[in-house]
């Protein structure tokens, strides 16, 4: 031992943990992994109250899309199109550099038709962009009132993933597995794809699937579109798997002598995460082998679910990990950013989902997986009611806008068929149902009926998961942290 490791021994702190932890501790956690663990004052089966859902499929589209051209649909932006957007409309609120210089910022009308999915006051209106996606509308509950403080791009991500601006904090996934722990001890319990796209401006970084300062067990696992899906997957030359296992066994005996010393729950953390990509190399490849998918079934998702990496074939591989046991799973599809020419981008980026996206509903239900599969859909934020540069009729781009976006759910638990929230004639601000002004514009800190922070879309996937936000807590550096911050309303009016 080195003079270091010697005094690290010695100190009080370490003393204590000598003496509580032990080789016991290490193999308790060995059962702990499926338990709920952060949460401690579970109700039914280590929840704190029953569970709509089992599972979450969260489909991020990056970059901002349009709530104009593809959700919420505004017939009287046409009548002003091209004139500047009215000042008691924006009433002050900051726009980014990149129009902050324009001299006037003109209304932009989508381009696009809608139709009204099921005839009815509770009907949903879906973009010709989304043909695929409008068969399944009777299934979606849409919700048009959803809204953030974050403007950017990088801060607004790292928002909505992790409920704060600034990164480093645990990601919803990492919070999930904490919570939660995995049902299959075979494959992670927080999966993340990257879709191939045409338009990948913005960068994506791990910490956003991240553990933050959870134990990094919980971090998400990234399946790889080209190559070994997960990396080291396969043993190096000359090593069987038998080898294998024995250093394994080998390095575990070491990693528990230290955690008896050191009482360093990264060790542990460390020796789970070692089992698990032993197991991965067996349970990996079977699951990104599609071969025994039937016709029907690329049909249904299209023939570009045959090409690894593909949107549509990470919805097939979400509705496979799904039925495995993976309790959260993440696609990530970026190049949502359009500044300049949006129809040309978002015609593309809608090709990609459209059809995958409603193959998955489709799936799920026939499986008879829908009813406890929650599938959510969304970006960090909207898009600008007016044009970015110059306005044609079939040219135009957007600029970030947070003050209200469409996201929509699917499934475990949620209404189907339903929208939530309503905006003004431009898509510009959240108001009441009767369409008055809403006074004052809703914030974080306080719930108003009809809409939704992402603090609160949090909240509510939480709660249909079985965990209430508020008693989902981490200690770290003397404060008890959680996914929603100090905030957060389950919004039950969405709920059956």
């Amino acid at each position: 031992m080195t003079l270091h490791n010697f005094q690290l021994t010695q100190t009080r702190r370490q003393l204590f943990g000598r003496t509580a932890l032990g080789l016991g501790t290490a193999t308790m956690a060995q059962f702990l992994g499926s338990d709920l663990l952060g949460a401690s004052e579970g109700g039914v089966d280590g929840l704190h109250h029953p569970a709509k859902a089992k599972r979450v499929i969260y489909l991020f589209m990056s970059g901002g899309p349009s709530h104009h051209d593809m959700w919420d649909y505004k017939p009287k932006m046409k009548d002003m199109a091209g004139q500047d957007l009215p000042k008691e409309v924006r009433n002050g609120q900051r726009i980014t550099g990149m129009t902050a210089g324009q001299k006037t910022l003109p209304v932009c009308p989508s381009k696009y038709q809608f139709t009204k999915q099921d005839n009815n006051d509770q009907g949903v209106w879906v973009s010709e962009l989304l043909p695929h996606t409008a068969k399944v509308a009777k299934d979606l509950c849409v919700v048009h009132s959803t809204f953030t403080e974050a403007i950017n791009h990088d801060p607004a991500v790292t928002y909505i993933q992790t409920g704060s601006q600034i990164p480093g904090r645990p990601s919803f996934g990492s919070w999930l597995s904490y919570g939660l722990g995995r049902m299959n001890e075979d494959l992670p319990g927080y999966v993340v794809m990257h879709a191939k796209t045409k338009f990948g401006e913005q960068s994506l970084f791990n910490r956003l699937w991240g553990p933050g300062f959870l134990p990094s067990e919980h971090q998400g696992v990234l399946l790889r579109s080209q190559g070994d899906p997960v990396l080291y997957l396969k043993n190096p030359g000359g090593v069987s798997r038998a080898d294998r296992r024995a250093q394994l066994d080998t390095l575990a005996a070491l990693n528990q002598a230290q955690h008896e010393r050191f009482a360093d729950p990264e060790i542990l953390a460390r020796v789970k995460q070692h089992e698990m990509a032993y197991r991965m190399q067996t349970s990996v490849p079977e699951l990104m082998d599609l071969s025994g998918e039937t016709e029907a079934t690329f049909k249904l998702y299209g023939e570009e679910a045959r090409e690894a990496g593909t949107f549509a074939a990470c919805c097939l591989n979400a509705r496979r990990l799904a039925e495995r046991g993976v309790r959260n799973i993440q696609i990530f599809h970026r190049g949502w950013d359009a500044h300049g020419n949006l129809p040309k981008e978002h015609e593309s980026q809608c090709k990609d989902i459209d059809q995958a996206c409603a193959a998955l509903i489709t799936d799920l239900k026939e499986r008879g997986m829908l009813d406890e599969t929650l599938v959510v859909w969304g970006g960090e934020f909207g898009r600008t009611a007016y044009c970015q540069g110059t306005l044609t009729p079939q040219n135009y781009g957007r600029d970030h806008h947070p003050r209200c976006f469409t996201t929509w759910m699917a499934g475990g638990g949620v209404k189907p068929g339903i929208t939530y929230g309503r905006t003004d004639d431009y898509g510009y601000n959240i108001v009441n149902e009767d369409g008055s002004p809403m006074f004052p514009q809703p914030t974080k800190d306080k719930w108003i009926p009809g809409t939704m922070h992402i603090h609160d879309l949090n909240a509510t996937i939480l709660h249909l998961l079985g965990i209430d936000h508020r008693k989902l807590t981490y200690r770290y550096q003397g404060r008890d942290f959680r996914l929603t911050d100090i905030h957060g309303h389950v919004i039950k009016e969405l709920l059956l």
